[in-house]
């Protein structure tokens, strides 16, 4: 399929054909994991285009249960690794152990080799463990002695991350939270949702197992269609303009900023594609509209935004600027 020649009801047809198992995968999940649709649509979208997540919330809120039963039902290996200050990058990567009956080294894989990573309370572990990570998340490949291992495919990290008034933890410098897609921000479920939490989990009793529903295949077929998504000029110069106005806002008409010491980096604008894609496929769409951008766009930029002292001072952080020009570019 190419976005120049392609029919548009046939490039619809062939979305449709792709996306078939995005409804059920939905449904299922939904069955183990409440209320929390945003999250679960974020991972859809990074696993669409090959990107990661990091993930701020509290504790308990189901963090590692949505990737888990992603990863049971897409079939996929699940490794979930306890980030802590005395890790080192071997922990992670792997190392060569002697073997004194063969008179060599072996290697022996860590647990990044799977599908699905869950780096839980990255921020506890020292910069050197957190690039070994960031390494395989963009390199998809580990260096072991002398060789060098591709990691399996797909190949994605959801890492969970403390809030950064805590002690004992090492904030990710702003060059690795680049290297994030997204940073999703979990909330805690509503009264309701809470009441449906009880109902499901409120048992000793342990709940089945999820069946895969949808190969590995599939997920790489949809990529290959998400790639060939129409993407407009008009709605590409609206994801150049949104990142732009996080460097010049005054430029683009939003005053702040005096709140902004760093803007978004090119790698930005390439992942605001990306997610817009990915994010007009999981609504059945072959081409990608501004809200499709603009969807996405907070969980891009807010992460890759740096703030002023006197953006601080004022009590504002990086969403509610990012929110801020957001609201106020024109869309086209």
């Amino acid at each position: 399929m190419t976005s120049d020649t392609q029919n548009p009801v046939d490039a619809e047809a062939v979305v449709r054909q792709a996306s078939h198992w995005i409804q059920p995968l939905r449904s299922e999940i939904g069955r183990y994991l409440i209320g929390q649709s945003d999250l679960v649509d974020r991972l859809l979208i990074s696993l669409m285009v090959k990107g990661h997540i990091l993930l701020e919330g509290v504790p308990g809120l189901a963090k590692t249960l949505a990737l888990k039963t992603l990863a049971s039902l897409v079939n996929a290996k699940f490794n979930r690794i306890q980030f802590t200050p005395d890790m080192l990058p071997a922990d992670i990567v792997g190392t060569e152990i002697y073997d004194p009956r063969e008179a060599r080294f072996r290697v022996k894989h860590g647990p990044v080799f799977a599908n699905f990573i869950l780096a839980d309370e990255i921020n506890r572990a020292p910069a050197k463990v957190q690039s070994a990570l960031l390494e395989a998340m963009q390199e998809k490949q580990v260096t072991i002695g002398e060789q060098t291992f591709a990691l399996p495919s797909p190949f994605f990290v959801l890492a969970t991350q403390n809030p950064l008034e805590q002690e004992g933890t090492y904030p990710l410098p702003e060059a690795q939270l680049d290297r994030f897609m997204m940073k999703v921000v979990m909330d805690y479920p509503t009264e309701d949702e809470e009441m449906r939490v009880l109902d499901l989990a409120g048992t000793t009793e342990e709940m089945p197992v999820p069946q895969p529903i949808v190969s590995l295949e599939a997920i790489q077929q949809a990529r290959t269609v998400v790639n060939s998504l129409y993407l407009d000029e008009k709605v590409k110069r609206y994801i150049v303009r949104m990142v732009h106005a996080t460097r010049r806002p005054d430029d683009y008409g939003v005053h702040v900023a005096p709140l902004i010491r760093v803007g978004a980096s090119p790698r930005a604008t390439i992942n605001l594609a990306l997610a817009g894609r990915a994010h007009a496929f999981l609504n059945g769409r072959a081409y990608v509209t501004p809200h499709d951008v603009k969807s996405v766009a907070l969980d891009v930029l807010r992460h890759r935004v740096t703030v002023t002292y006197e953006a601080e001072a004022e009590g504002l952080n990086s969403e509610k600027i990012v929110t801020r020009i957001l609201d106020e570019l024109p869309v086209p």
